[in-house]
Formats: C-alpha cells, sequence, structure tokens
C-alpha cells in the first residue's frame, strides 16, 4: 500500500498527501517543519547522487523502525522537482515507480511549468492535486482487484481443465483443438508513445513479451519464439490491455 506522497521542489515541500492513517512516516509527514527537514534532506540526497555520474539516480531507500519505504523520481523537465512516495511491504516497487510516473505526467498536465517554476513556496498552492492522487489510488485499488479476480478465475479453470481431461491421455489433434482461440489473436499497440516497460512491468518474460509485441505475431507466435506457456503470454497481454497500452486484434 502508498502511504503518503510528497513533492518536493527546491529543497521545500510541495505538495504533501497522505493516503492512510497507521504509520510513523504519516506522523513525520503531517508536521510542517518536519517535512521542510525531509524534504531539504532527499533534494540533497538526490542532488549528491547527481554530482557522480557512477552513482546514479537514488530510486528507493528503506526506513528501519517502521518498515517502510521510500520510492524516488525525478521530474526530467523542471530542476530540482522530485515526487517521493512511502510505501509497505505489500507493494511491489516497480508498481510504486509506475505510480509517480503517473502522478508526474498528470501533475503537469493539471498545471503548467510557468506556474510550477514561480511557486512562491506555499503549501497549499497545489493542494487541489491531491484529489487527483486519491483518485488514481482508487483506480490502483481497481485494477488490482480485477487482476486478483482474473487469477481467481483461471485458478478455477484449471481445475476444470484437469477435470475434463479424465485420465486419458489426450490426442495431439485433441490438445489443438483445446487451444483458445483467443491465443489466436494478435496484440497491437494502441498507443505510438514509446515507453519503458520497466516502468510498469516486472519480470523478465513480461519484458520480454512486450519487447516482441509488433501488431504481427499472435500469442501463440510469441509463445513459441520466447519458449513461454501460452497462457502466462496471454496473461501479460491482459495486463497491458487495463494499462492501456495494447489491445488484441
Amino acid at each position: 500500500m502508498i502511504c503518503d506522497v510528497l513533492i518536493i521542489k527546491d529543497g521545500l515541500p510541495l505538495l504533501s498527501k497522505s493516503l492512510c492513517n497507521s504509520t510513523n512516516i504519516k506522523n513525520l509527514f503531517s508536521e510542517i517543519d518536519n517535512l521542510i527537514m525531509v524534504s531539504g534532506f532527499f533534494s540533497a540526497l538526490n542532488s549528491f547522487s547527481d554530482s557522480f555520474d557512477d552513482l546514479g539516480t537514488i530510486s528507493e531507500l528503506k526506513l528501519s523502525n517502521n518498515n517502510l519505504k521510500l520510492s524516488f523520481l525525478k521530474d526530467l523537465n523542471i530542476p530540482d522537482l522530485i515526487y517521493l512516495a512511502s510505501y509497505d511491504k505489500n507493494s511491489k516497487h516497480i508498481d510504486v515507480k509506475r505510480f509517480l510516473k503517473k502522478i508526474s505526467e498528470s501533475f503537469l498536465k493539471e498545471f503548467n511549468i510557468d506556474q510550477i517554476l514561480k511557486w512562491n513556496g506555499r503549501l497549499d498552492s497545489f493542494k487541489s492535486f491531491g484529489n487527483v492522487i486519491e483518485r488514481f489510488i482508487e483506480e490502483e485499488e481497481r485494477t488490482k482487484k480485477a487482476q486478483y479476480n482474473d487469477q481467481v478465475v483461471d485458478w478455477l479453470r484449471s481445475f476444470e481443465n484437469e477435470a475434463d481431461k479424465g485420465p486419458k491421455q489426450r490426442t495431439e489433434s485433441e490438445i489443438v483443438e483445446s487451444i483458445p482461440e483467443y491465443y489466436d489473436y494478435i496484440p497491437i499497440f494502441t498507443s505510438t508513445k514509446k515507453i519503458n516497460p520497466k516502468y510498469y512491468l516486472t519480470g523478465e518474460k513480461s519484458f520480454k513479451v512486450y519487447n516482441h509485441i509488433d501488431g504481427k505475431k499472435s500469442i501463440i507466435q510469441i509463445s513459441n519464439q520466447l519458449n513461454i506457456q501460452q497462457n502466462k503470454v496471454y496473461n501479460i497481454c491482459k495486463n497491458l490491455i487495463k494499462m492501456g497500452f495494447i489491445s488484441l486484434n
């Protein structure tokens, strides 16, 4: 679960949004003096890492006293603008990074760059964006619930398929006939905008499937080329459809 979102500009808290009520980090971010110190600290950390090419950018920190982690995303469009989220063990780092990416893109749509650059330091200047963050959290929860329901359905179907097989071995023609017709569907991208799949997907198999989608190969063909089970390729494609990146033709 994502607990808090903090947007930092020039070492100052531009926006702070608490999303849960039972973590120590919430208390830390709710104190304005602490919030200013925290913002300056994390801004300095990112500036420090930027000073050394070999270090790269800080993307995650672990807090030892409360089992929370912090994920960072630096905005490439506006200098010294940083998006930060705290999250617990039930969330994956890759999902939090994807969430912060979504926040950053929406923030620049909601407010123009000139507004952000001329920010006067008041914490309530961008307070309305907190409602957008809450809406994104609700969407994330609905997506997770839908994915869980799909997994349950697939799991139940696997038992039905096993029961239908019976004790006898099926012939090759029977196996071919049993392949769902949607495995012949061809995944195609719905947007020409190039994305980094590592922001949105987890696991090498997901990256490989994403990189093999070309609008020509079917799910079965991708499965054969990558030597990945067809149902796994299909499930990866379903997740990409929910994210709005592809459709099945």
